[in-house]
């Protein structure tokens, strides 16, 4: 059990050396990496200072469940202030004793057995702290990635509008068109001036909630190769087992804290003994004699029986809780394997066939628009659905990464670490 909290420290703090790595990333470098940002989100995320802190807090539990009681020394002065013969301390007489209490019925291995299981959850609570940061880190990033696509079409739609407002004014000028046309082309173009203004602020928005998680500012270009790369490889018919996911690690270590305290329970109903050993003094006579006690306490009132069988119906209740959750993970992951595999299906449908023919329609419209073969509403309708196309394929890539950032921290597994 040490070697295992050891281990899951040292995984903590090997974040905070690869933000020592990525620190020459300036503020004006280039944006960080998905892998950067989560190294450093590692770094600085307070959640993992506080699963840390718990970790050692569960080590200094292990060392405090090993204490065996305190020994106690026992001084008793009799025949002291009384009247006649016995007036002042004239006839003291003195005792000196050490007691020593003796665990009996295993309570000090029922004890170490409790603290190691807490330790076990609480390594494991560990390592769904970092799935759940890693988790969270890719969905932020991949936020960021989509608002910043987002910007990039809504400028090109804008010079797009601006494009066709300046063929609609050289039209009407030319008295091939109805002045009609160059109105239709502003509205296009003011609203398009307000989707770059909205798509900004979504940047914005997004990156701060990046700078939040990495503890540095975002500046530059996101890694828009990893967002718009799909891999089509996930799908309901695989194989799943999750008897090692971290949920399922939750559940088994919840078992053993239970099962731990029905030992405890269990050895806490045999009652301790306390040996003591001293000596008396005599005053009248000068004389010392040798005290022997031996203290058992009488289980009239409290035998530990309703502390066993409050033990045992919490073991009871976790067990059938972990058999729910195992349940409850296979369903999950299912479901996580058909969603990332449907999103990776449209997201490749989306970036791939359906967006180049909405380019190369709305490419026609507007060279056929230039010279007066097609007519504005024509050129209107290709560049709004070349718009849609675009946004959708965007959603698409993002609701993927989502996907299967969720299958991802939904497979987790528990770090290797054999107990000692």
């Amino acid at each position: 059990m040490h070697r295992f909290i050891a281990a899951v420290l040292a995984a903590a703090s090997c974040a905070s050396i690869a933000q020592a790595q990525a620190a020459p990333l300036g503020e004006a470098a280039t944006a960080p990496t998905l892998e950067q940002a989560l190294s450093m989100a590692g770094a600085t995320s307070p959640s993992i200072d506080a699963a840390e802190a718990d970790l050692r807090a569960a080590a200094a539990a292990r060392t405090v469940a090993e204490l065996r009681p305190n020994p106690e020394i026992t001084v008793d002065a009799e025949n002291v202030a009384g009247s006649g013969p016995y007036r002042g301390t004239r006839s003291l007489e003195t005792t000196t004793s050490l007691a020593l209490p003796i665990e009996l019925g295993g309570k000090r291995s029922a004890r170490i057995g409790v603290a190691d299981a807490r330790s076990r959850r609480i390594a494991v609570q560990a390592a769904i702290i970092q799935a759940d940061l890693r988790f969270d880190v890719i969905r932020r990033y991949a936020q960021a990635a989509a608002a910043q696509q987002r910007l990039a079409i809504a400028r090109d739609q804008a010079r797009l509008a601006a494009d066709s407002l300046r063929a609609a004014q050289v039209r009407v000028q030319a008295g091939r068109a109805s002045p009609i046309e160059v109105q239709r082309a502003d509205v296009a173009h003011i609203n398009a001036g307000a989707e770059v203004e909205r798509a900004r602020r979504l940047v914005a928005v997004s990156r701060y909630s990046l700078s939040r998680l990495i503890g540095r500012t975002v500046s530059g270009s996101l890694d828009i190769n990893w967002f718009t790369n799909v891999r089509s490889s996930y799908g309901p018919l695989l194989d799943i087992d999750s008897s090692d996911t971290l949920a399922m690690a939750a559940a088994e270590a919840d078992l053993a804290v239970a099962d731990a305290g029905v030992r405890l329970a269990r050895s806490q109903r045999v009652p301790d003994l306390t040996v003591g050993a001293g000596a008396r003094y005599m005053r009248d006579t000068g004389d010392t004699a040798a005290v022997f006690s031996l203290t058992i306490p009488l289980p009239l009132f409290n035998n530990g029986r309703a502390a066993l069988d409050q033990a045992s119906s919490e073991r009871l209740r976790v067990e059938a809780q972990k058999r729910v959750t195992a349940l409850e993970v296979d369903q999950a992951i299912a479901r996580a394997q058909a969603e990332a595999a449907n999103a990776a299906t449209t997201a490749i449908t989306a970036k791939g066939p359906a967006l180049a023919a909405a380019e190369e329609t709305a490419r026609i419209a507007r060279i056929g628009y230039r010279e007066g073969k097609f007519g504005q509403l024509d050129l209107l309708d290709a560049e709004r659905t070349l718009a849609e196309t675009r946004a959708a394929a965007i959603d698409a890539l993002l609701n993927y990464h989502n996907a299967r950032a969720q299958l991802e921290r939904l497979t987790a597994r528990v770090p290797d670490m054999q107990e000692n």
